[in-house]
């Protein structure tokens, strides 16, 4: 018998991301309303059909139990690193920025349920995308302790990236010919600018 949706989501802890700066938006990305629902919203209802329990990092746009990021803007691994604080580490914890307004409950419950124990990150045009990741044990655990990564001696500014806690733990690309079974693909474009939300075809009021 297969595994239901309701059964999968207590296996998977989500964080929504809310708290970036958006300079070049001119106006916080969560507050931004699509039809009915803002960026924030929209985003954890989404979030919610696939994750158990469901957290906000950031300041408490979306409706969902919300903790700070304090101090703001120091980006998606000190954000996730909060999370780990309140969530702790042995669940992993699938990762979602709010400007991702494309992402359907498919396409989060493939990367959520994609085999394996280790994070698991979408690839577009060869890029990870780890703002819509799964994290697994090995990358929370080194962000629940102090001190520096084991391995070279890296930049300050790497040792604050995502992409720096993956080159160490490792994790399962997820190709675009699987995601794209469950998704269109413009699924990952973000939203930065006024025009990145115009390019998708989406009206929105700012």
């Amino acid at each position: 018998m297969s595994e239901t949706p309701d059964a999968r989501r207590g296996r998977t802890a989500g964080v929504l991301l809310t708290g970036g700066l958006s300079r070049r938006m001119g106006v916080d990305k969560a507050t931004i309303r699509i039809g009915s629902e803002t960026l924030a919203t929209r985003a954890a209802r989404v979030l919610a059909a696939v994750c158990d329990p469901v957290l906000e990092v950031g300041p408490g746009w979306s409706g969902l139990r919300a903790v700070a990021d304090e101090p703001r803007g120091q980006g998606p691994r000190a954000a996730l690193a909060t999370a780990v604080s309140v969530l702790g580490a042995t669940t992993p914890i699938l990762l979602f920025g709010v400007d991702l307004p494309r992402v359907e409950v498919d396409l989060l419950e493939l990367v959520a349920g994609w085999p394996g124990p280790e994070s698991a990150v979408p690839m577009h045009a060869g890029i990870p995308q780890l703002c819509c990741a799964r994290y697994g044990p090995a990358a929370l655990a080194l962000l629940a302790e102090p001190g520096p990564e084991p391995g070279p001696e890296a930049e300050p500014e790497a040792r604050r990236s995502l992409r720096s806690l993956l080159t160490h733990t490792g994790y399962s690309p997820i190709a675009e010919a699987d995601w794209q079974r469950v998704a269109s693909a413009d699924a990952l474009d973000d939203v930065d600018t006024p025009q990145d939300l115009a390019r998708l075809g989406l009206g929105f009021s700012l």
